[in-house]
This record gives structure tokens, C-alpha cells and sequence, in this order.
């Protein structure tokens, strides 16, 4: 499951994307229309920034603002900027990988095998997916 933060992650993203071109959006508009706690806003907001999706600008007219096209952030980059790995379990992590503390044989392990066609059909879906795709044609602002 999506933890809270990278769900209103998503959220904050979708409604930034629905913005992108339209200048700096301030985080209380993003927050109420998002049904989002506003501190709780802030700190996914610093860490979208960090991980250099998102922008912001100081003072009257400021705000956050997408720095890259809605269309080339992946829905694979947010999950990994925000919630960390996507594998279902350690020892299939591509960029996470630990060998599992009670798995007494990791090469013949049948858990393993099944996890990896999970984590495989998941990365493809969610590499497939960008913010774009998380706007509905009715999508009001």
C-alpha cells in the first residue's frame, strides 16, 4: 500500500501538473483543493524540491512549480523519491537489495520467484505512468 505521504504526494503533483506553465501555486490553494493538512503539505513539498521535480519561488506571486514536463515524471521516480523501494520484499530490490534475515536458501527460494514477477509488473506499470496520467479530462482546479 501508498503510504499517506507519497498518496498526497501524488495528489500535490496532479494538481501542480494541472498548473504546469501557469506560474507558482501557493501551498494553501494546493492543500484545500487537495484536502491536505498544510504543514503536513510542506514537508512532501521540500522533498519533491529536493529531489528536483518541483521549484519555488519567495515573496508575492510565489509559490511551488513543476521544473520538468508532467509528462516526463514517472509515477516509478515519485514511489522511489518519497516511499523508497518498490520490490515487495528486500531480496528483490533493484537498488535496495538485502538478503531476507530468515530465508535459508535465497537461490531456490519460491517466495523470491514469485516477488520478482510482482516487482517486474509493477515497475513496468509505473514506469509506463506519468503525473500526466493522474489528471482526469474533468479534472477541476
Amino acid at each position: 500500500m501508498l503510504s499517506k505521504k507519497t498518496k498526497y504526494a501524488l495528489k500535490a503533483l496532479r494538481f501542480l501538473a494541472s498548473k504546469y506553465g501557469d506560474g507558482p501555486v501557493l501551498i494553501s490553494d494546493i492543500a484545500k483543493k487537495e484536502n491536505i493538512s498544510q504543514k503536513f503539505l510542506e514537508s512532501i513539498l521540500l522533498e519533491l524540491r529536493k529531489g528536483r521535480i518541483l521549484s519555488s519561488k519567495k515573496g508575492k506571486g510565489g509559490g511551488y512549480y513543476l521544473i520538468k514536463d508532467p509528462q516526463e515524471v514517472t509515477l516509478c521516480d515519485i514511489h522511489r523519491m518519497i516511499e523508497g523501494p518498490i520490490a515487495p520484499l528486500p531480496c528483490v530490490s533493484l537498488n535496495y537489495y538485502e538478503p531476507c534475515e530468515d530465508c535459508e536458501d535465497e537461490v531456490n527460494c519460491t517466495l523470491k520467484a514469485v516477488m520478482l514477477d510482482v516487482r517486474d509488473a509493477q515497475l513496468e506499470i509505473l514506469k509506463k505512468k506519468t503525473i500526466l496520467d493522474l489528471l482526469p479530462e474533468n479534472y477541476i482546479v
